[in-house]
């Protein structure tokens, strides 16, 4: 039977996990996957918070587990976090990225969970996880070198004239439904795991399970591909807004899938001594994320749709496109990854591929970005490692 006492800590951490979510969801989650397509006129800011939260409830539902377990399990070797450092971690989190959110400066949420983390699980004693450790800052380096240099090259595509527009607008399409068809769901898979539409086709399908995989993913990206091709021909501006939507609100679920973790990730330790599942954590995630969409998210999508750079449909597509790659990548190997990162890398470099020098890009606010990020990682690491021996010292 679960003492009256840990159920009472697990509730105060709820608490908090509840805020750091409701913080996610006004900050990157809930404004930066649609930030592109407001900032090129496709959707109101209002209407765009309303869809990214139902998006990114869907998204932490479906998609959520992997992120969790990494920050809840992976973060700190040979320690378990307690209710205590649970609640310290998500509580010093999410006044950094609400302080950002106010501010209208995008703070980095990945970094300050797992800043928070680590430092109370080195208060408690535990070891680096090195190996965990290498992983995360190759994705966090490499996103805005990879992220912007592909939303250069897709930009520049849709800009260059030896190549008509619309053939290159289709093979994007059709790529995106390459990518589709191959993202992982937690309905498709046995319990407990995701599996892919192109790998759940197969056992529909009489083929080798290779042959069933490449042609379940050819049907998906001709799902994409003949729609935005038919649209092209008839209306190529309305094709293209409606195209990025269809990023956007991909972009919306991946970031669900993603940021959901780092508000329920430091609940698991504590969620096995109360007995409660991880989808039941997944959806309580999922409603914060929504409300703080709803109610938080529409002065961060201003911030980030105007403040960094002029976008029209074309930069905006090329700016969703590589990421929701990058984003889906985090959700397959469990990596925590800021959506502020991607998006603000992916919108510099479609900015630069636009006439002029910068295309538009705030060099001032970017300068200000960068640095907030990096205070975020080391502050919440020696916030959260003194708070944590206060705390304990205190009781």
């Amino acid at each position: 039977m679960v003492e009256i006492a840990t159920v009472a800590t697990f509730g105060v951490a709820a608490v908090a996990s509840l805020f750091m979510a409701w913080s996610i969801g006004a900050g990157s989650s809930g404004s930066t996957p649609f930030a592109p397509a407001v900032g090129a006129n496709a959707i109101s800011v209002m209407r765009a918070g309303f869809f990214v939260g139902l998006l990114g409830f869907s998204g932490a539902v479906l998609q959520g587990a992997n992120v969790s377990e990494a920050v809840g399990r992976e973060l700190v070797r040979n320690v378990s976090l307690s209710p205590v450092a649970a609640t310290i971690a998500l509580t010093i989190a999410a006044v950094l990225v609400a302080t950002g959110v106010f501010a209208g400066y995008p703070i980095a949420t990945a970094f300050t969970v797992t800043g928070a983390v680590i430092g109370v699980g080195f208060a408690m004693g535990g070891d680096p996880a090195w190996a965990k450790y290498q992983e995360i800052a190759a994705l966090w380096i490499a996103t805005p070198f990879v992220g912007g240099g592909i939303a250069y090259l897709i930009a520049r595509g849709l800009r260059d004239e030896p190549v008509p527009e619309s053939y290159v607008v289709v093979l994007l399409a059709a790529l995106v439904g390459v990518l589709f068809a191959n993202i992982e769901f937690a309905a498709l898979g046995p319990a407990g795991e995701g599996a892919s539409i192109a790998v759940a086709a197969t056992d529909y399908l009489p083929l080798s399970r290779a042959a069933a995989v490449a042609l379940a993913t050819a049907a998906v990206a001709l799902a994409w591909a003949i729609p935005v091709g038919i649209a092209m021909r008839n209306d190529p501006e309305r094709a293209q807004r409606r195209f990025l939507l269809a990023m956007g609100a991909l972009v919306a679920f991946s970031a669900g899938g993603s940021q959901v973790g780092l508000a329920i990730g430091p609940l698991l330790p504590l969620s096995d001594d109360v007995g409660l599942p991880l989808v039941a954590l997944l959806v309580g995630g999922g409603v914060g994320l929504l409300l703080g969409s709803w109610t938080g998210a529409p002065r961060m999508i201003k911030a980030v749709s105007q403040d960094y750079s002029s976008l029209g449909p074309r930069r905006s597509i090329a700016a969703l496109i590589p990421s929701f790659a990058i984003a889906q990548m985090a959700v397959l190997f469990g990596i925590p990854v800021s959506f502020n990162e991607i998006i603000v890398s992916a919108i510099i470099g479609s900015g630069y591929a636009a006439t002029g020098a910068g295309g538009g890009v705030s060099g001032r606010k970017m300068g200000y970005t960068v640095l907030a990020w990096v205070l975020s990682l080391a502050g919440s690491v020696v916030v959260s490692y003194l708070g944590y021996v206060a705390v304990t010292w205190l009781l």
